[in-house]
């Protein structure tokens, strides 16, 4: 099956191990080598893990996809061992360097 990147972020996310709908994808992963999507990314609410406005990453690695239909992605995984923790802030220093 073929799909465009459009139609791909437009599906659905479904974890198969608790049944929670995740969302749809908002980030890809791809490995500028050989052109591979390596993970997707999804953008939660928060309330699970964390403070309800707060919103977080779940990185899915693509081999943890179990199949791609029509309309939703099936996964099944730990949904903690998934969250991107947030970038610290950078002080001073931080910015410092950063901006050079």
């Amino acid at each position: 099956m073929n799909t465009t990147l459009e139609r791909l972020c437009e599906k659905e996310v479904i974890n198969l191990k608790d049944g929670s709908r995740l969302g749809t994808i908002n980030d890809i992963e791809i490995d500028t080598g050989t052109g591979r999507i390596i993970a997707i990314c999804i953008e939660i609410k928060g309330g699970f893990f964390s403070a309800k406005s707060e919103r977080q990453t779940v990185r899915i690695l693509w081999d943890d996809i179990q199949t791609i239909g029509e309309d939703t992605i099936l996964i099944s995984i730990d949904l903690k061992l998934c969250i991107k923790e947030k970038p610290a802030k950078a002080g001073m220093l931080g910015k410092l360097f950063r901006d050079g």
